[in-house]
């Protein structure tokens, strides 16, 4: 499986990361619904079997529930080469919302109980998941630069940052990478964020390319209105009238190109993200072995030029 190398460091990743954000559990705000524990487990040693060689969580991700299932992995896995990718600044509260918080003492106890949790000495990458509240960025970047150099952190990155807000990260310590929403629904990051990032030496590491399943090509109206009330999806208008109609169309024209190839719209819609240099790689998420097994094969696969051409014509990127 390819890799490239994230911005300025010597990280390199698989074009695929396993995202761990589903199978967080359902008990907070923005849980996936109810997650088998010990299926979540065999999904991503089945993605790493498979050469995936990168994993990405946060302790937000059901209040540690996911940083736990991941250290389970990393005990069970015989891969040695593995790169873990987690957060701070987001905390889960009583009543399963969230807030963020980002003072240095916060920080540090966050990197601490990561660390506890996937069972690890260093963490690969550290990102700051949320600019919450931006008062606070410099302090909390301040605090991940002590861990960097402490040793507890190999490299520090941010995710769901715009420009203005990494530029006065910037002048404090290089920014290693962003992680940015990024599909062929949500476009926004071409804009601003990818050639800023080109310019910096920044990775990206998109997350959602499959824009939370719409693109899988499995979604359906009668799925998205039966998705259980403690799936954060029930409640986003995407997934409901008049959004699911146009979306699910968005598909619809995908099924040609990709039965063509003999690839799975899922595979093409993460194909299409990696078309971008600036991509470093994209976090596919992962709940069980069948997910990631209908998704891994995009990492090597590289769109041509009539294909991705093919694609840009149809004018569906505003639905």
């Amino acid at each position: 499986m390819q890799t490239r190398r994230l911005g300025n460091t010597e990280l390199d990743f698989t074009t695929i990361g396993l995202g761990t954000w589903a199978i967080g559990g359902e008990k907070w705000k923005f849980g996936w619904g109810p997650q088998n524990p010990s299926e979540a487990v065999d999904g991503i040693l089945a993605g790493l079997e498979l050469g995936i060689n990168w994993i990405d969580t946060a302790p937000v991700y059901g209040d540690g529930e996911s940083e736990n299932l991941v250290g389970q992995v990393l005990k069970q896995t015989t891969r040695n080469d593995v790169l873990v990718a987690t957060k701070c600044s987001r905390k889960v509260l009583p009543d399963g919302s969230v807030t963020g918080i980002l003072d240095a003492r916060s920080v540090q106890a966050e990197c601490e109980q990561s660390l506890k949790r996937l069972g690890v000495e260093t963490i690969d990458l550290y990102q700051m998941h949320w600019p919450e509240p931006d008062n606070q960025i410099e302090e909390g970047w301040a605090k991940m630069i002590d861990l960097k150099q402490a040793g507890k952190v190999r490299a520090i990155g941010v995710s769901n940052f715009d420009v203005a807000q990494m530029e006065r990260l910037e002048a404090m310590h290089p920014v290693a990478s962003l992680q940015p929403p990024y599909n062929m629904l949500q476009r926004e990051a071409e804009e601003e964020l990818l050639p800023y990032c080109e310019a910096h030496q920044m990775g990206i590491v998109c997350y959602s390319p499959l824009a939370k399943g719409l693109l899988t090509g499995a979604m359906t109206q009668e799925r998205a209105a039966a998705l259980d009330p403690t799936d954060h999806r029930s409640r986003d208008p995407r997934f409901a009238s008049p959004q699911i109609e146009s979306h699910l169309q968005v598909v619809d024209r995908l099924q040609s190109i990709a039965k063509r190839t003999s690839h799975s719209v899922a595979e093409l819609a993460i194909a299409w993200t990696l078309r971008r240099t600036e991509i470093t790689s994209a976090i596919v998420g992962v709940r069980n072995k069948s997910q990631i097994h209908g998704t891994y094969a995009a990492a090597d696969w590289q769109l041509t030029s009539e294909e991705i051409a093919e694609i840009e014509k149809f004018d569906f990127f505003a639905a």
